[in-house]
């Protein structure tokens, strides 16, 4: 790459004295469409995420001739999501994948996604990510966000994980659960009678340790990549919601992007959203029989909605009220 630079600065130099500075103002426009991203994402560097963002930054140089490329940014480093979502909307940030669960609190549409027991399991989920249904909730985002939405990817299903053995639903009241802070999902807590405790996932492992939580609600790869199990052993699958990602471009940047660039970078983008579904649903199974094998975990399987009693009609006479997607959701698993 700096021997391109230096050979575009010497035929520049030359076309100037022969030709004068047409070439230079050409030249200045191939160097303005050279760019590179700034990706914030709040999971650590071995999450599926990163490694399809850190993917993205290949595929983007290779669409576009060498011209983009993508420096990411783990572990919240530039903030939590709700900082990456400002920043998004200023354009200090170019890209965020951030979870669906954030987003609900701009654009309660979205919430639709967190429907309790919408889907048995993680293929289900995927279906509904790539869905007309779904990419039609995105469309609603500029005006909300300040961001545009392009494609959708996802965690694991969401599993109980306490630190005292559960009996029954009513063994959950008053229990304190770390919670993504999101309406939909503390909704779905407190419908239950437990206390939500929303809290940054970087502070969850010594939040359990501490016992100022009694229990999270998580996915397989969260649960092996930070062994939350250590101090939460009991495991209860459940699958009770999926847990979506959106990638966000920040509307001050797609809006100064030519719209072969926007095609572009929704490509490259769309393949590491599709490449991050594939992996989850390929690989959830192994990841339960990883938990399976954890030292100290004791897992209850084969828990779905009748464990909770009435919660899937309590729940969606709430958000059913605020969004028409939980119905349209709905409506769609039910062809599934």
């Amino acid at each position: 790459m700096k021997n391109f630079k230096l050979s575009v600065a010497s035929a520049a130099a030359l076309g100037a004295a022969l030709f004068g500075a047409t070439i230079l103002g050409s030249v200045g426009e191939a160097q303005a469409q050279a760019r590179e991203f700034r990706l914030g994402v709040i999971t650590p560097p071995a999450h599926v995420w990163n490694q399809e963002a850190a993917a993205l930054s290949e595929t983007l140089s290779r669409l576009s001739d060498g011209r983009f490329s993508v420096v990411v940014f783990p572990s919240g480093q530039l903030g939590n999501e709700s900082a990456m979502l400002q920043q998004l909307q200023t354009g200090a940030l170019d890209m965020a994948w951030l979870t669906t669960a954030e987003v609900t609190t701009r654009a309660p549409d979205i919430a639709a996604l967190h429907a309790p027991f919408l889907v048995e399991d993680i293929a289900g989920a995927a279906q509904v990510l790539r869905s007309d249904v779904a990419r039609e909730m995105l469309e609603t985002l500029p005006a909300r966000t300040g961001a545009v939405g392009v494609c959708y990817a996802m965690t694991g299903m969401r599993q109980l994980l306490t630190r005292a053995p559960i009996e029954n639903v009513s063994s959950l009241r008053g229990m304190r659960f770390r919670i993504t802070p999101a309406p939909p999902i503390r909704d779905f807590f407190e419908l239950l009678g437990a206390a939500p405790a929303p809290m940054a996932l970087t502070q969850v492992y010594d939040a359990l340790a501490n016992a100022q939580i009694d229990a999270i609600d998580m996915d397989y790869e969260s649960i092996i990549n930070f062994r939350y199990y250590e101090h939460a052993p009991n495991m209860m699958v459940t699958n009770h919601h999926m847990f979506g990602m959106i990638a966000l471009v920040s509307g001050r940047v797609w809006a100064g992007l030519s719209a072969d660039d926007q095609a572009i970078l929704r490509e490259a983008v769309q393949t590491h959203c599709d490449a991050t579904i594939d992996r989850f649903v390929a690989e959830e199974d192994d990841k339960l029989a990883r938990l399976r094998e954890a030292p100290g975990i004791r897992i209850v399987e084969g828990l779905g909605a009748e464990f909770f009693g009435d919660i899937v009609a309590r729940w969606d006479a709430v958000w059913g009220e605020r969004t028409p997607y939980v119905a349209k959701l709905r409506e769609l698993v039910d062809g599934f």
